[in-house]
């Protein structure tokens, strides 16, 4: 299914500033991958042709994660009680619906386990209490469960009906990325990022993890939309 780009919906400068230096980011289109379908074709067929020695090509979390084979319909995911009584006592994020039904909490529970599940349910029941304070259910559960993407919209369909886990072995995956780019020639670094219209994060990379946050403050602004534009890969290149 091949969506066009909205671009109304989203429009962000091409150019950014960062201490300094100037950054042209480079929304690249591509079909919606499909959940378990070959990472490697989608980057020799989009990215390959726009990449230049030096740039930083990077690639978003969910499309990986479903590349990985790690979306499941809501539809076919059966939530155990516990799932169903914690999911609405949980805050939801600003950003989506986080772990706030019973689908996604599940899901949290087989990823991160019962104990650590209950362990985060009691403290922020604590925390809470004692200093009035809200998110320590998702700081306890860590990464695994915090980045969870639940259905709806505006995710890009099949995805707006299922749940997508975070992404495994996220370096792995990057320097993978890498030598596959290195076989045809090109000589680039690749960041697996988790970015929204609050801001970005890196989750791995084939660099240090001074440049990894350099690259969350050039993303910060989500250039590549969060919706049907249908662009789940970019370039960052330095231009000044």
């Amino acid at each position: 299914m091949d969506v066009p780009y909205d671009e109304e919906a989203h429009k962000r400068p091409r150019e950014i500033e960062v201490d300094g230096a100037r950054f042209e980011r480079i929304p690249i289109k591509t079909h919606v991958v499909l959940p378990g379908e070959p990472l490697d074709p989608v980057i020799e067929t989009y990215a390959l042709e726009h990449l230049e020695d030096g740039d930083w090509l990077f690639m978003t979390e969910k499309m990986v994660a479903g590349s990985q084979g790690r979306a499941y319909p809501v539809a076919e995911t059966k939530a155990r009680p516990l799932a169903v009584w914690l999911s609405k006592r949980v805050v939801r994020t600003s950003t989506g619906i986080g772990l706030g039904i019973p689908e996604t909490m599940e899901w949290a529970i087989r990823e991160v386990g019962t104990p650590r599940i209950l362990l985060a349910a009691a403290v922020s029941v604590v925390s809470k209490r004692l200093f009035n304070r809200t998110g320590d259910f998702y700081r306890v559960t860590g990464p695994k469960a915090r980045g969870i993407d639940g259905p709806g919209y505006p995710t890009i369909p099949p995805y707006d009906e299922m749940v997508v886990l975070t992404a495994a072995k996220p370096r792995q995956t990057s320097q993978h990325v890498r030598d596959l780019l290195a076989g045809h020639g090109k000589k680039v670094d690749v960041f697996l990022v988790d970015i929204n219209d609050l801001g970005g994060n890196v989750l791995g990379s084939t660099t240090d993890k001074a440049t990894e946050k350099l690259v969350g403050r050039v993303l910060r602004d989500n250039p590549i939309g969060q919706g049907h534009e249908s662009t789940p890969l970019g370039i960052i290149r330095r231009v000044a």
